[in-house]
């Protein structure tokens, strides 16, 4: 039994809050929060405690913290969890910063502490189905990954303004599931933008609607399709071509029913956000978790995979600005 304290009952905290006191292998000891009232409502339902994050990280009785703040909270409590010696199971990303994550990790691994990062679409049923047939062969010698991610609405202006740009905030899960599929590191990036959405992205120097090309040492490409907005729901498809064939993981839609008449054939749309859409994903990201902490196994993605995902997300970013392909380190 795993015994977690949790930082952050906001949005996502909500999510793996309930996950860890639906599983039959963790225990929720204690929620803290900026916002008390918050905290102590889903303490109430995980039947936990409320308890301020310096309590937390000292306390005998929690194995393991995992971190659902905001993003320029993590590498700090990252560190400090780790020099506490609690496991780590932290949202994506470590940091806006690369060099900021380099530290991090540098004192993440002087702990010798376990620390995973919430890219949790590498387990969502699908995905996770599609990379399995990849990796046995089924398409031969992987050459193109396409990957579509489209959000159905764009967030509030606020939001976008604090979220370090949508190659950094949205994009970053599109890279790490590249590289999942890819089994092979980028090591140049191609990056095109525009605001096409909300005039107002424009203003501070963000795009809505973005491409990037990346390309492998081998010479494998990587094709990324982002937006702010889709009518039909949430689009989260990928599509792997190889040398003997093709493997795709389609949306999840709303229902399995279909109506046929004189015009065709009428579907449901997708599933309207990430919170329906991997909710599974979520499930099966904290059992491989608390799994790996369990049996004494380096849990998978790491921080590294936090790190190489982060200097993806600059390089687009860059890349934008530029109007030039961005060498990137291959790990």
């Amino acid at each position: 039994m795993l015994r977690f304290g949790l930082l952050g009952a906001g949005r996502i905290g909500q999510i793996h809050g309930r996950n860890i006191a639906a599983s039959p292998d963790a225990a929720l000891v204690a929620v803290a929060d900026v916002d008390k009232s918050a905290a102590a409502r889903l303490a109430e339902a995980a039947g936990a405690e409320v308890r301020d994050v310096d309590a937390i990280i000292a306390a005998g009785d929690i194995d393991a913290v995992l971190i659902g703040t905001p993003t320029d909270t993590h590498a700090d409590l990252i560190e400090r969890a780790a020099k506490a010696g609690k496991a780590v199971l932290c949202e994506k990303p470590v940091d806006l910063d690369a060099k900021r994550v380099e530290t991090c990790l540098k004192v993440v691994e002087a702990a010798g502490t376990p620390l995973m990062i919430g890219f949790n679409r590498r387990f969502d049923p699908n995905h996770a189905a599609l990379q399995k047939r990849i990796s046995e062969g089924a398409i031969g010698d992987v050459e193109i990954v396409t990957v579509i991610s489209r959000d159905p609405e764009p967030p509030p202006l606020s939001y976008v303004e604090r979220s370090g740009g949508l190659y950094r905030d949205m994009m970053i899960h599109d890279f790490d599931i590249a590289r999942f599929m890819l089994g092979e590191e980028p090591v140049e990036v191609t990056a095109y933008g525009s605001a096409l959405v909300d005039p107002g992205v424009a203003k501070l120097d963000d795009v809505d609607t973005a491409l990037v090309i990346m390309r492998t040492a081998s010479g494998r490409l990587v094709q990324i399709s982002c937006s702010r907005r889709a009518a039909y729901g949430y689009d989260q498809r990928i599509e792997v071509h190889g040398s003997k064939g093709m493997a795709r993981s389609g949306n999840v839609l709303e229902s399995t029913v279909e109506v046929a008449g004189k015009s065709g054939f009428a579907a449901a749309p997708a599933q309207h956000f990430f919170l329906e859409r991997y909710a599974e994903a979520y499930r099966r990201e904290l059992a491989a978790f608390i799994d790996a902490v369990s049996n004494g196994r380096a849990p998978s993605p790491d921080g590294r995979d936090g790190l190489q995902a982060q200097r993806l997300a600059d390089a687009a970013t860059l890349s934008r600005k530029t109007g030039k392909p961005i060498t990137v380190p291959a790990r």
